[in-house]
């Protein structure tokens, strides 16, 4: 018997499963911490959680991961260069410094000027120490990529620096989706490959040698070769891979999608087991991409989630997701200690810190050279080598005073971590959940509950609420959004008249009564769902189906997936061709579109043969745009989308 091994890394859980691929059956499943200090380790767990593996058995092993989402919703990852060409910014970027540069072309790849590489050079020389990685994004470079490769060239004689071009990324039209596209692929390329080297040391070590597949945003498999260059393509990787597995483990062929992890909780929707794409490309934390993704709404909701109180009666969840004070105490107890220390010395609660006075910092992996941070961030890192602390015992430890800049900054590098009251310590409170330290929650909840101005009991009752309200409004969202509404149901002011009463359920002294249903069942996959989705049922008026092996659903939809290699080509007036092997200029509408068809199929085929796929489908998507005018239709341009799909050799022997 063979098996494909299935993998999901998530920012609070590693899970695994076994499948029989020939029989479709589940064999063995598990779950372990994910370990960001040293994403190894909970690998290593996770898959000897499974039991016995004789490596010969396993033909593959595909990978999905929330992480590169994550990074991006904490705003997390490398350090990104921007270097616009013929453009100046007209909006945020994710990236830390921008520059721009003469140069560029028109809409028909005619350059506007020469690029300027005197001016290219200074700013090269300025970034040159204070970036990981570079972005570089010309005007209609889909129209003509001259510039950006020209520039990437003139970088790379000067600077050994991973470099990405908006065009190798993207053939859409839109110059801003396309540099926020290029910037944030710069910014991952370390998060999802320090991910698949920890993968591929594990696997290395169990002797377990296969090829390494990675779900895409759009729940088809790509090789660990394509996802280190563009890990961009993962964002949304493990919703993608839930999907899959929920309508796998489901048998549902319409429903409503929700997988709730520690970080996000993430919504799709499945009809007759079709569930659409994002046309218009993925917007993650905001920031709206050409990348092509499941049409999956992500919001920062999850069991993790950051617990903040404002004063008397205002509560907040989310998005930012930090370690439960029950999980980090089973292995340093004395953490309830400092926190009856807090709650006694009656420093209470507070914006200090940027945070609240409960939150504990931990080391979270040491810096490859403490001369690389300042002062006071050495001194906050030595203070938590021997485990964490409350910031004020973290103050006694390193004798002064705790900077909160220093702070932030060791967080925004991942090398320390907060730790805080999550809704899996509410659950911990109400006896709900009682798989950690309860007596940690207990002390973090009377903290918040002192300032909240409530019971223990009550505070935690009433974060659970706000929990369950807070999933049954990003359902609604994700249901808007599929509808093409844009709005934030959460920040307009004027639904408050609704939302009120939909939450109460009932008349009592409000003037409406606003009952809302769902017309889909809702399928709640991931280990927290158990605790909020029945009564997100009862407020939407709908059914909900938590399927067996939920909690590893992800696992099980990576281990599912089919591999894709896709181009896309567009054919514009005066039957110009803008495709990935340049740009091409044709007497006849025939004759260009016979060419992007020939070549395109010929570049799919040879992908999916190096990908190993045998037998691939060759699927075609075409789509015309014109525009009627009082002249007639007026030809705008063509869209061409070309994949070759299907399953690995390995996984067709067995």
């Amino acid at each position: 018997m063979s098996y494909i091994l299935g993998i999901d890394t998530g920012g609070t859980y590693t899970d695994g499963v076994l499948l029989n691929f020939e029989g479709k059956v589940v064999v063995a499943k598990a779950k372990a911490f994910t370990t960001p200090q040293d994403l190894t380790i909970g690998i290593e767990e996770c898959i000897d959680n499974l039991g016995e593996i004789d490596p010969k058995q396993i033909k593959m092993v595909s990978l999905s991961t929330t992480l590169a989402t994550n990074a991006i919703v904490e705003g997390r990852g490398g350090k990104v260069g921007l270097i616009l060409i013929g453009y100046r910014p007209t909006g945020e970027f994710p990236a830390q410094m921008i520059s721009v540069v003469s140069g560029g072309h028109d809409g028909l790849g005619t350059a506007k000027c020469e690029l300027d590489t005197e001016e290219l050079a200074k700013v090269i020389g300025q970034m040159k120490g204070e970036v990981d990685t570079l972005a570089i994004s010309g005007i209609f470079s889909i129209s003509n990529p001259e510039h950006e490769n020209q520039a990437k060239e003139l970088v790379r004689r000067e600077w050994d620096v991973p470099i990405i071009c908006a065009h190798e990324l993207s053939s859409s039209i839109g110059h801003y989706e396309r540099t926020v596209t290029a910037c944030l692929n710069a910014k991952l390329l370390h998060v999802i490959s320090d991910l698949l080297v920890a993968v591929k040391e594990v696997l290395t070590s169990k002797k377990i040698v296969v090829p390494l597949m990675v779900v895409k945003g759009d729940g088809s498999l790509i090789t660990e070769e394509t996802a280190l260059e563009r890990p961009i393509e993962t964002i949304l990787s493990g919703p993608a891979a839930s999907v899959v597995g929920a309508m796998f483990l489901s048998g549902m062929e319409t429903f409503l999608t929700l997988d709730m992890g520690g970080t996000t909780t993430d919504i799709g929707i499945v009809k007759n087991k079709y569930w659409r794409m994002h046309e218009e490309g993925a917007i993650v934390a905001g920031w709206k991409t050409h990348i092509n993704t499941a049409g999956i709404s992500t919001f920062g909701i999850g069991g993790d989630s950051y617990i903040g109180v404002e004063g008397k009666g205002q509560l907040c969840v989310g998005p930012t997701r930090v370690t439960p004070l029950c999980v980090i105490s089973m292995r340093y107890s004395y953490l309830i200690q400092e926190l009856r220390e807090i709650h006694r010395s009656k420093a209470l609660n507070g914006t200090i810190f940027d945070g609240q006075t409960l939150d504990c910092w931990m080391l979270v992996k040491k810096p490859l050279s403490l001369e690389s941070l300042s002062r006071d961030e050495q001194r906050i890192v030595k203070g938590l080598e021997d485990g964490p602390h409350n910031v004020k015992f973290l103050k006694e430890r390193i004798g002064d005073f705790v900077s909160v800049f220093a702070l932030k900054s060791l967080e925004q590098a991942r090398i320390i971590g907060r730790i805080s009251f999550t809704p899996t310590d509410a659950l911990h409170c109400l006896g709900l959940l009682q798989l950690w330290n309860v007596e940690a929650s207990l002390e973090g909840a009377r903290i918040l509950a002192t300032t909240y101005g409530s019971s223990i009991d009550s505070f935690a009752t009433r974060c659970i609420e706000t929990m369950t309200q807070s999933i049954a409004l990003a359902t609604l969202q994700s249901v808007a959004r599929k509808q093409g509404y844009t709005f934030d149901i959460t920040k307009e002011k004027n639904f408050k008249f609704f939302l009120e009463p939909f939450f109460k359920q009932t008349k009592g002294d409000l003037d409406i009564c606003v009952p809302i249903g769902l017309n889909y069942p809702i399928v709640a996959i991931g280990a927290p769902v158990s605790a909020y989705l029945p009564e997100v049922g009862n407020l939407l008026k709908t059914e909900v189906l938590i399927p067996e092996h939920s909690e590893v659903a992800s696992a099980v939809g990576a281990a599912m997936g089919k591999v894709a290699e896709k181009i896309t080509a567009i054919m514009k007036p005066g039957y110009k061709v803008h495709a990935p092997w340049g740009c091409e200029t044709f007497m006849y509408s025939e004759d260009a579109r016979n060419r992007i068809l020939t070549k395109g199929k010929e570049i799919v085929l040879e992908n999916a043969k190096k990908a190993g796929i045998t037998n691939p489908e060759i699927i075609v998507n075409q789509d015309r745009v014109t525009s009627d005018t009082n002249y007639g239709e007026v030809f705008i341009e063509e869209y061409f989308e070309i994949i070759a799909s299907g399953y690995r050799q390995e996984e067709c022997e067995h």
